[in-house]
This record gives structure tokens, C-alpha cells and sequence, in this order.
């Protein structure tokens, strides 16, 4: 059995993270950590969980590592810097669901997040957690960095058109909907309920922290240095990610090619589903670890359609499908079954 810690499972993912581990065949969870959760019982927290799993949150420490081999971190920005360092060596794996080891750049960190990088030594240690991109990296990995919601949608849609040079130069438009839950559990007045609801909102135009992630490994993967604009919106929904591209395709360009550039990449990949010539929805990938493809092509203008769940493929679903690489396991186990029974 593969002994996992979790450090932030009080928050949105880390609940997610939990009822996946809890239904995994090859894990035992072993230890959970938190700091304003420092004490109390896992099931006071997230009362779903009364009758199913009961253990207490502890202060963390390396000194309690000796017998986890996977350490989760479910952080916000900024927190999982200081423990990763201890963590690595008291020999555990580490899969970081936050922001801090995603940039090869601690200047470009410190630009997008707002906050000096105090462990800028392990930005070279750490492997982009694009499970369906960088799967071999990642079985060899002692740092995963798992990527961000938004950037999976974006990526997994961008990634095998780059790839196979059927876009044209032209700028890329991005526009993405999230579910309130990619905010996390913080009061602001902006998430209450009644400045939600019924509204949709652009946030954080020009600047939001997932803009260079995105740049950075759609020119690793994708091979190639695209131009585009990228603006997230929220919706009022608790869960999910729809990200719309808009993309010219090179001339002589149809739709058999993006067909093939797709089939490609993406035939032996167990949770990526290419539903074109249909659209795509939302409610189809919800507590899962899909990521549903569509594509329209008018002439030379192509409309990509990507939704996934942030909570799933967006956070903890890919970190379990990171895990299971990590330790030679399908990238399925203690996956798909959990989502069959929902």
C-alpha cells in the first residue's frame, strides 16, 4: 500500500483529494496536516466525511513523514515552498496542487503571485504534472508539480494543434468560466453568495497567475512560442471549467487534419475524450477526471471547446493520476471506478 500524507485537506481540494484517495485500492492515508485545522478531526471539518474516514489534522513536521511515501500539498500560493525542502528529505515523493513549483522563473513567481520565491533552488527539481504530456518525466519525479485548472484546459485543447502546425501566427483569444470553488474557501466579499449569483464577471485581465504557466508549456509541449490573450471569467457554479480558444488555422487547413492532430495525441489517453462534431458541456465532466475536446472549424477560424472539472482533472483527480505514474500504477486506479458509482 502507498502510505499518503496530506497537507491542506481542509480546503475544497483537499476534501476532493481525500475521497479519492479514500477510494483508491493501493493507498492508505496515513497522516493529514493543516494549520487553522491544527487538532481537530478530519470528519468536524468536512462533516461528509462522519462514518467514512476519521483521523486528526496534526501540525506539520518532517519528524512525522517517516512512514508516508507521498506527500499531497493542497495550498494555497506562497505555503508550500517551506515545506517542500523538508519534506524531499525525509524521502517522500511530493505533488504540490498549488502554484509554487509550476515556473522555471522565480522572477516571473514573483511578478504573477505577489510574493517572493524562498525556495528557488527546487524550481529545477520540480516536473510539470501534465499527466497526458509529460508522463514518462513524471514517473521518474520526486516533485510533481501539478498544473493549474484553468492551464489543463487550456493545454489539453492548445497543445496537439501547436504540436502538429495546423494554427497560422495569428493571436490566440482564451476565454475561460470557472465554478466558485477555484477561489478556494477564503471570505471575500466578492464570493459571497448574493455578488455571485446571477452575474457572470471577468477577473484579473493582463494578470492573472496562470497566464505564464500557460505560455511556458504551450511552448514546452506544443513547440512553439504563441501569441494570446487570455481572460478567465466566474461563474456562478460551485465546480467546473469551460475555456473557449479562438484560433486561425493555416491555410488548406480542415477538419480531418485537427482530427488527426487530436487522435495523435490523444488516443491512448484514458481521460481525455474528443466528442467533436459535438459541443461539449460542463455538467458531462463534473466530479471526474475528464476533459471533454469539441471543435468547430468555419473556413480558416477554428473554435476550440474545453471543459473540465477544477476540482478533477483541474486539481485532485490529476494528482491521483500523477501518483498512480509516480508509482507504476494505470493511470486509472482509483478512478474511474469512484466515478462510476456517481
Amino acid at each position: 500500500m502507498i502510505q499518503v500524507g496530506v497537507v491542506g485537506a481542509s480546503g475544497y481540494s483537499g476534501l476532493e483529494l481525500l475521497k479519492l484517495l479514500l477510494s483508491h485500492p493501493k493507498v492508505q492515508v496515513r497522516k493529514l496536516f493543516g494549520n487553522s485545522s491544527n487538532g481537530k478531526m478530519i470528519e468536524d471539518v468536512h462533516p461528509s466525511l462522519r462514518r467514512v474516514f476519521s483521523k486528526e489534522i496534526e501540525e506539520f513536521s518532517g519528524s512525522s513523514l517517516k512512514n508516508v511515501d507521498v506527500l499531497f500539498l493542497a495550498l494555497p500560493s506562497g505555503q508550500a515552498m517551506s515545506i517542500v525542502p523538508e519534506a524531499l528529505a525525509a524521502g517522500c515523493k511530493v505533488i504540490d496542487l498549488g502554484g509554487d513549483f509550476r515556473l522555471s522563473d522565480s522572477s516571473i513567481y514573483q511578478k504573477y503571485y505577489g510574493h517572493e520565491h524562498t525556495a528557488a533552488s527546487f524550481l529545477t527539481k520540480a516536473v510539470y504534472g501534465l499527466s497526458e504530456w509529460n508522463c514518462e518525466a513524471i514517473k521518474n519525479a520526486q516533485l510533481v508539480a501539478n498544473p493549474g485548472c484553468y492551464p489543463t484546459s487550456v493545454h489539453l485543447a492548445l497543445i496537439p494543434l501547436l504540436k502538429a502546425s495546423v494554427l497560422d501566427s495569428s493571436p490566440i483569444g482564451i476565454t475561460s468560466y470557472s465554478g466558485t470553488s477555484g477561489a478556494g474557501k477564503s471570505l471575500t466579499e466578492k464570493m459571497m453568495f448574493t455578488e455571485v449569483n446571477e452575474s457572470v464577471r471577468a477577473y484579473k485581465v493582463g494578470s492573472h497567475q496562470h497566464t505564464p504557466e500557460i505560455r511556458q508549456y504551450l511552448e514546452t509541449f506544443g513547440g512553439a512560442d504563441a501569441s494570446f490573450t487570455f481572460v478567465p471569467h466566474l461563474l456562478p457554479v460551485t465546480r467546473g471549467i469551460y475555456t473557449t480558444i479562438h484560433a486561425v488555422v493555416k491555410r488548406g487547413i480542415g477538419e480531418a487534419e485537427i482530427g488527426r492532430a487530436f487522435e495523435a495525441s490523444y488516443a491512448a489517453s484514458p481521460f481525455v475524450r474528443v466528442v467533436a462534431p459535438a459541443i461539449p458541456e460542463m455538467k458531462d465532466v463534473l466530479h471526474t477526471n475528464f476533459c471533454d475536446i469539441g471543435f468547430v472549424l468555419d473556413g480558416e477560424k477554428l473554435v476550440i471547446l474545453s471543459t473540465i472539472d477544477n476540482l478533477g482533472k483541474g486539481a485532485a483527480g490529476q494528482a491521483v493520476q500523477n501518483m498512480n505514474l509516480m508509482f507504476g500504477l494505470p493511470q486509472t486506479e482509483g478512478l474511474l471506478p469512484c466515478y462510476k458509482k456517481n
